[in-house]
């Protein structure tokens, strides 16, 4: 019995020494850890300039009563417009209403059916801060608001009260938070009405700086800046409006727009500062879209495309593209009467479409063309991150129209 025991000690002993003692393999699973794409929204922004009415605009659109057809000035343009995520435009009139009686230079009044096709057109954002926003006083920017607001179109510049001017306007654009501010030089030598500071943004750094600092409080991502100055007719900025932009770029902005000159100015790239995006733009006058300005480069206007790229994963956001359509307009007879058109670089001028269009008119035209992509460019030699869009020839200086 007790040899028995021995055996079972033995055993028993020599078991636990081996399950202790014996080196152990743990089979557990392999852990994969697998990187999730990185989560990307890009947004393209399509900016024009100068949306102007003159009376002789109106009065080709007439058809009777009150009622005006502008539909025909932007159904080129229509698809390259509506095609963005956000189209933002210089609404340089007013709609103060038939009573006050339509009216061009130097004191706008335009039919309300000129919003009509501009909203039609694809414009998500007008911007109301100009010379011309008080040309019918108070009311007149009370009623263009009213009927900006029935159409659902987002508008800046020009305001109902302190609250409203206080209200950043502030879009979620595919998860990209984007700010527009808007400001004028002056107001057309109109007075801004006692006690409504408020109805106009004008030019003041101390504001921009204000205005700058909300937005980014309010999650704004992307911070632009649309100001109407400058020179009238001048193919450069001017000191002043250099000065302006210097000390903008210096409150933090990423993107700055221009208009008034009535002509494009060019194009340039910042070094921003405490800003989303480390490498800013600015294009320092968009020119005219349409306007009865028959002169050369007053004819001529641009859709400027501006592509934003944010990697949600990284929380990065950078100008991933920027291109330009030149445009220029026309005056004249079509099968469909008299007519202002605005035409992109991208139509084939040889398609039957287009056959109101005389040889003078084309070779205007090209010339156009030629003009603004020369002038954008002027500060970007070389520098191919910027392209124009065309489908048309360019043509020899020295085939050039004065006109």
């Amino acid at each position: 019995m007790k040899i028995v025991s021995y055996i079972f000690i033995f055993l028993l002993t020599a078991a636990t020494s081996y399950y202790y003692l014996t080196p152990k393999v743990l089979f557990e699973p392999e852990i994969i850890v697998e990187e999730k794409p990185d989560s990307v929204s890009t947004i393209t922004l399509a900016l024009v300039g100068d949306l102007m009415c003159h009376s002789v605009q109106f009065n080709y659109a007439y058809v009777k009563d009150d009622s005006f057809d502008f539909s025909g000035v932007f159904e080129e343009v229509k698809p390259v417009l509506s095609a963005a995520d956000f189209t933002i435009g210089n609404f340089e009139t007013v709609l103060g209403g038939k009573e006050k009686r339509y009216s061009g230079y130097p004191f706008f009044n335009a039919p309300d059916d000129f919003l009509y096709a501009i909203k039609d057109a694809g414009f998500d954002l007008l911007v109301t801060a100009n010379n011309h926003a008080l040309d019918q006083g108070s009311s007149g920017v009370e009623r263009t608001i009213e009927k900006m607001d029935e159409l659902g179109i987002i508008h800046t510049g020009t305001y109902l009260s302190r609250h409203d001017r206080d209200s950043i306007r502030i879009v979620d654009i595919k998860g990209i938070k984007l700010a527009v501010l808007a400001y004028s030089y002056s107001t057309n030598g109109v007075p801004v009405p006692k006690g409504k500071d408020f109805i106009i943004n004008l030019i003041d750094y101390e504001l921009i700086k204000k205005d700058i600092t909300a937005s980014r409080k309010n999650g704004a991502e992307i911070v632009l800046v649309f100001f109407h100055f400058g020179e009238e007719y001048e193919r450069e900025p001017n000191i002043y409006q250099k000065d302006v932009v210097q000390k903008t770029i210096d409150a933090g902005a990423d993107i700055i727009i221009g208009s008034h000159p009535h002509v494009v100015q060019p194009l340039d790239y910042f070094v921003t500062n405490n800003a989303k995006l480390d490498t800013g733009f600015i294009a320092y006058s968009l020119g005219n879209f349409v306007s009865n300005q028959r002169w050369r480069y007053s004819d001529a206007g641009v859709i400027l495309n501006i592509q934003l790229t944010k990697n949600f994963t990284k929380d990065t956001l950078f100008l991933s593209e920027v291109n330009f359509i030149p445009t220029w307009v026309y005056k004249g007879k079509t099968t469909n009467g008299r007519e202002y058109i605005i035409y992109p670089s991208t139509i084939s001028i040889d398609d039957s479409l287009y056959n109101h269009l005389a040889d003078y008119d084309k070779q205007k035209m090209l010339q156009a063309f030629d003009d603004t992509e020369y002038i954008l460019m002027k500060y970007l030699s070389g520098n191919d991150t910027i392209k124009s869009v065309a489908n048309l020839p360019s043509i020899s200086k020295s085939n050039y129209i004065t006109y």
